[in-house]
């Protein structure tokens, strides 16, 4: 399974980004597909995720301003983020995870949000 992330940017405080994760490889044992924030400095927190079910789940600092999705016709994950904070800045990692495998990662996307 294999993952790319893109969609990062700079952009103002109240700005909204569409971060998107294309995943390939051979995914219909893949359970749950998650975002992930590393800030500068700190250790990467999960941020949302979504079952293969369409079950969504949110960290609070992100409820109401974020929404992950799934396409499954383009094999693509997606997290829209609105009313962006400083805070939010970093890097972003989608992943997929697997019963017996673990974790999938993708090479993260920058964002920056400018004050």
């Amino acid at each position: 399974v294999q993952l790319q992330a893109y969609g990062g940017g700079l952009v103002q405080t109240g700005g909204s980004l569409r971060l998107s994760c294309l995943i390939s490889g051979n995914i219909f044992r893949i359970s749950l597909f998650d975002w992930y924030h590393q800030a500068p400095g700190k250790q990467r927190s999960l941020v949302a995720s979504i079952t293969s079910g369409g079950t969504t789940s949110y960290q609070d600092s992100v409820k109401g301003r974020f929404t992950i999705s799934r396409d499954n016709a383009k094999n693509t994950l997606y997290l829209q983020m609105n009313s962006l904070k400083p805070e939010d800045t970093g890097v972003y990692y989608c992943s997929a995870y697997q019963a017996g495998e673990g974790n999938y990662w993708g090479q993260g996307t920058l964002v920056t949000v400018s004050s």
